[in-house]
């Protein structure tokens, strides 16, 4: 963490200093203003700078740049998880460096940084009718991403190999199962808490898939059973989605293996050769999908250029929201806007079955068990 601050602070260094703490009133007069009303005072900043948990801002910030010219929006690509710690670490030495966030892990976010207070909400006025209530409050929901289980659908041209979680149990699948370390990255531990949360789901699947109800082995429920099996089962814990996507999706494979990823990631079949495609029928689910948020620093730099950016990261008024959405408008990705039609290479929302990621003090706790009981079997 420390590098990646070194890095970042020689990058900030050329920024202007702090402005002063705004007053509710300024910030509610913000809060209302059009892009229009926003932009001169935004250009009079000159830049905004973003701390994104995806690689994807980098073509955010490019095409930002050609809208507001005026403008350096300066793009960090940095895990939620990093993110967390960072901005708790930031806010303790009274240092503000992002002016917008844009983070998962949303249980973590909600309690730690949101109630914190080093997060602040905002919805752009425009879009605010277009966008559910439930993906606005208590902050703005960009768009849902997932982390779900996939296969290489050129070996499996019928469908996955497998139809329930508990198969990756099976000796067949043991260290053939790839997913980046649940320890390192929240998106991942999320996916096993649910996992853990949907424990009555989890039986069934384990009645359903082996003819006989489940015996716990000195754990809680069937979904920690589960996940004792699983990692007894020698997943290949790795650092990255994109090291997932190249062992499981790549073309030319007799027997690839499997791996839990991001369904969207399917966008770069072509262009990588890989074959990925999501196991949406696998029951009792092929994993989660939360919600992506964006929302600005609680005294950022540049509180213009701030909102100027999330509502270009919200769309524009075309059929398919345009340039600053144009990144996250494909297969797998779902947008939070409900008027912008659903991609049509992906599988329907209301067809899609994994589970909806809920933020809650009491799911985080279950979280942190979970964290410590996959110590464990490490």
């Amino acid at each position: 963490m420390n590098t990646l601050r070194n890095l970042m602070a020689a990058a900030i260094l050329a920024m202007p200093a702090p402005l002063m703490a705004q007053t509710l009133d300024e910030i509610n007069k913000l809060n209302q203003m059009t892009p229009e009303e926003l932009l001169p005072l935004a250009l009079a900043e000159g830049t905004v700078t973003v701390y994104s948990f995806t690689s994807r801002i980098g073509k955010v910030e490019a095409a930002f740049e050609a809208a507001y010219p005026g403008i350096d929006m300066k793009g960090f690509d940095i895990s939620s998880t990093e993110q967390i710690e960072l901005l708790i670490e930031e806010s303790e030495d009274f240092i503000t460096n992002a002016d917008v966030i844009y983070i998962s892990d949303t249980p973590v976010v909600l309690v730690k940084i949101f109630d914190g207070g080093i997060i602040q909400p905002y919805i752009p006025p425009r879009i605010i009718d277009r966008v559910p209530p439930a993906l606005r409050d208590p902050i703005l929901t960009q768009r849902l991403s997932t982390k779900v289980l996939m296969y290489n659908e050129e070996a499996h041209p019928e469908g996955p190999p497998v139809d329930s979680l508990w198969d990756l149990t099976r000796d067949e699948w043991r260290g053939r199962v790839f997913m980046v370390d649940p320890l390192e990255r929240g998106d991942y531990l999320d996916l096993m808490t649910q996992i853990f949360l949907h424990a009555d789901e989890m039986a069934a699947a384990y009645e359903e898939e082996f003819g006989r109800p489940i015996v716990l082995d000195g754990v809680e429920n069937a979904g920690q059973q589960f996940i004792a099996d699983f990692f007894a089962n020698d997943p290949v814990l790795v650092d990255s989605t994109d090291d997932v996507n190249a062992a499981v999706g790549a073309i030319g494979q007799e027997n690839p293996p499997l791996g839990f990823t991001s369904y969207s990631d399917r966008r770069d079949n072509e262009e990588e050769g890989w074959a990925l495609q999501v196991a949406n029928d696998v029951k009792p689910s092929p994993g989660i999908i939360f919600p992506a948020i964006l929302a600005i620093a609680d005294k950022p730099n540049n509180p213009a250029a701030a909102r100027l950016a999330i509502d270009f990261m919200m769309g524009d008024e075309t059929e398919f929201g345009g340039p600053g959405l144009a990144p996250f408008y494909v297969p797998g990705d779902y947008l939070s806007r409900t008027d912008i039609p659903q991609h049509p290479d992906a599988i329907p929302l209301d067809d899609f079955n994994a589970w909806l990621l809920t933020a809650s003090e009491a799911a985080t706790a279950v979280r942190d068990e979970v964290a410590d009981f996959i110590v464990t079997l490490r």
